[in-house]
This record gives structure tokens, C-alpha cells and sequence, in this order.
């Protein structure tokens, strides 16, 4: 039989969930709890989780900004890859996972620590991402999970767990938001509640970050997106840092209504969830990089990472972010950086994204004189018989259709 633990780390944001957590874990190990809390643009009161946590008598509380490591190293190289699970969802929550796991495990190294906790559901793909980050970082280090041992199934149970051990659950009682939500600096995602029937659409007043159509400018926005060495820099010419770009795009983006998504989706653990997401600073960045890729990167490569991304993102998805073959692929989707150097110029306008134009003063594999219909270049046109002959040997002389 494993023996009790003696330190947790706790992935802690001051919610209902994992204030109880906090509680649960130390009536059933009566040990030592340590949160900690991550700042990845979720614009919440972090001050308010730390407040909490002291109120429950913990004595070591890490709250910790890291929205630019966050896009820096975590976004920016998800991006480079065009990652879209199941050709629709930037993958907003599932990137975030690994970041928290890393810095509990390096916490928990740090202070001694022989066990992490998280809050995630067994229903859910965030339990799988916790725990396969922390199998790949920490393989000694055991991994809690609460909802998968508790006998506390409801928010009502919730409730009335916290009110009986004076949990401070201001804010928190019923008449809440109906949706699980989920929020950083790449997204917003809802789930659960009125979600749970497909065939109804997303309330309006449910969206936190986009603008619905109506409220959006009658007019259209410009807007210039460089890119250096494989990631976005600047906007309108104006230079900026991972994080506050990503912001920017967010407001943008959401003014004009960009960036909502409404899917079922195959949950890793084997059933199908309806989920939806806010991702507009996402969405314009997978344009622009686009329009720059088709400019600079050669054909070949281009339609090799389109076969490696669906198998990338579903890595992220799943929780392989650590494995060996989501870094082996991400070898060869940084091979590109170098050549993605350009800008993409988009317009925005009543939740429409539209390329305009794009181009790459040095690396630009785009020759006018080759594509033009009109005479020049050394490109000769005859030359194509050949070619054509020698592509259609093995259709002329392979197994005839019946």
C-alpha cells in the first residue's frame, strides 16, 4: 500500500472546486497543502485566490505571471504547427496544461514535495493532461485526483461541504454561471449547462470577449500582422511582446465579433462534448502566418506540415505535449522559421476575416514572371508536354477502370 503523502502542490484558483479540494486534501492526508496559481491572462482576481488560500491556513502560496512564457513558448509554437483539432478548435485550454504542470512539478521539487493535486473531472481530457505531464516530467511523483474519489458529485454537495468546514464561498453560491469556463490569454471556453443539448445555439449573453454582429463597427479595420523568424512581432508596424500582441488581437479581434466556435468534439477519454470558444487574437494569428507560409515555405514542406498537423494537434489534445513525438515533430515544424518572414494584412469586419494581401521582402518564393500570362520569364510552356507524358505513364498503362 503507497504511503500518505507529506506535501501537496495544488493547482488552486480560489474557486469553489478547488477551495474544497484544498479541504478535502488535508482532512484525508493531514499534510502540508502548497497552491499554486497561474496567471496566463485569465483576468481574474489572483489576489482574491491568495486571500482564500490564507483563510485556509495555507502558509506557502505561489500565484505566479506567466502570460509571457505562456505565448512565448507555449502559443507561438502551437501556432507554428497550425494546429487545429479536428479542423476547428486552436486548442486554447489543452496548450495551457502543460505550463501548470511543468511549474508544480517544479515546485514541487523545489520544496520537497512527493505529490501534486488538480481539480479536473474523470469525465474530462484536462485529468489526462495533468497527469501525463506530470508522468513525463516527475515519474515518481504522485498525482491526486479528487473527483475520481470523492463521494462530493454536485455543485450543491459542493456547497453544502464548504458551508459545514466555513469555506468562504462568497460569490459562489447558487445562481452562478450555468457553464464550465475555461480562460487564458489564447481563449475562452465554455462547456455543460444549456451546451449540453447540441441542437440549442450558445445564449448571446454567454460570450465574455466578442462583440455579436449587430454591436460590431459598420466599418471595416485594417490591420498589419509581421512576422519574424516563424512568429508574429508587430501589428500596424508597431512592435510588441508575445503576451501583449496576443492581447491586442483579443481586443481587436473581439470588437469586431472574430473568433467564435461552436463544436461537438471527440474528448479523448471516448465521448463526444459540445464545447464552444472565443479565440479571436488565435484565429487572426493562424491567417496571418498562413498567407505569410504560402509566400515563403516551398510546396513539399507546406503540404507535409499540412498531413503532420492533425496528428500534432491531436498530441496537444490528448496530452502528449511531453511525449517524444510531439518534440520530434515540433523539430520539424520550427524547420520553417527562418523562411516565414513577411507580413499579412487582414481586414476585420462583422466577424469576417479577410486576407488582403501579403508579402516577404527576402524570403519570398513567389515569381511574377514565372506565374504571369503574359509572355517573359524562362519558363517554356512546350516543356510541360513532356512532363505531362512522363505523370500519365502509370495511368495509361496501369489496371483499367471496370
Amino acid at each position: 500500500m503507497r504511503p500518505p503523502p507529506t506535501k501537496i502542490v495544488l493547482a488552486y484558483s480560489g474557486g469553489l472546486d478547488t477551495s474544497v479540494i484544498l479541504s478535502w486534501l488535508r482532512e484525508k492526508f493531514a499534510c502540508e497543502i502548497i497552491t499554486f496559481t497561474a496567471d496566463l491572462g485569465q483576468q481574474e482576481d489572483l489576489e482574491a485566490a491568495r486571500g482564500k488560500a490564507e483563510k485556509l491556513g495555507v502558509q506557502r502560496i505561489f500565484i505566479e505571471d506567466l502570460r509571457e512564457l505562456f505565448v512565448r513558448d507555449y502559443v507561438f509554437p502551437l501556432l507554428r504547427a497550425n494546429a487545429l483539432y479536428e479542423g476547428t478548435y486552436l486548442l486554447g485550454t489543452a496548450i495551457a496544461r502543460p505550463l501548470i504542470t511543468l511549474r508544480m512539478v517544479q515546485i514541487a521539487r523545489e520544496l520537497g514535495a512527493d505529490a501534486i493535486a488538480h481539480g479536473a473531472t474523470g469525465k474530462g481530457n484536462d485529468q489526462v493532461r495533468f497527469e501525463l505531464g506530470a508522468a513525463a516530467l516527475h515519474p515518481g511523483l504522485r498525482v491526486i485526483a479528487p473527483w475520481r474519489e470523492w463521494d462530493l458529485h454536485s455543485r450543491e454537495q459542493l456547497l453544502a461541504y464548504a458551508e459545514r468546514r466555513s469555506i468562504p464561498i462568497e460569490g459562489l453560491r447558487r445562481g452562478g454561471s450555468p457553464y464550465s469556463v475555461d480562460a487564458n490569454l489564447l481563449h475562452t471556453s465554455y462547456e455543460g449547462g444549456p451546451l449540453e443539448d447540441p441542437w440549442q445555439p450558445p445564449e448571446e449573453h454567454m460570450w465574455k470577449h466578442t462583440c455579436s454582429l449587430p454591436e460590431t463597427p459598420d466599418q471595416p479595420e485594417t490591420l498589419d500582422v509581421e512576422f519574424q523568424h516563424g512568429d508574429p512581432v508587430a501589428l500596424n508596424g508597431a512592435p510588441f511582446t508575445p503576451a501583449a500582441l496576443l492581447t491586442r488581437l483579443n481586443e481587436l479581434g473581439g470588437r469586431h465579433g472574430i473568433g467564435r466556435v461552436d463544436m461537438v468534439e471527440n474528448r479523448y477519454v471516448g465521448m463526444k462534448s459540445r464545447g464552444c470558444y472565443e479565440t479571436p487574437g488565435g484565429t487572426i494569428l493562424l491567417k496571418a502566418r498562413r498567407a505569410v507560409e504560402s509566400l515563403t515555405l516551398d510546396r513539399e514542406l507546406t503540404h507535409l506540415k499540412d498531413e503532420c498537423m492533425p496528428r500534432y494537434a491531436a498530441q496537444v489534445y490528448n496530452g502528449y505535449w511531453w511525449s517524444p513525438e510531439r518534440l520530434a515533430l515540433q523539430k520539424l515544424v520550427d524547420s520553417d522559421r527562418e523562411q516565414v518572414n513577411g507580413t499579412a494584412r487582414l481586414e476585420l469586419y462583422k466577424g469576417n476575416l479577410t486576407l488582403l494581401g501579403r508579402r516577404s521582402e527576402r524570403h519570398s518564393l513567389y515569381r511574377p514572371e514565372l506565374a504571369t500570362f503574359e509572355e517573359g520569364g524562362d519558363y517554356q510552356q512546350a516543356d510541360a508536354e513532356g512532363f505531362l507524358r512522363i505523370t500519365a505513364l502509370r495511368l495509361r498503362h496501369g489496371r483499367k477502370p471496370a
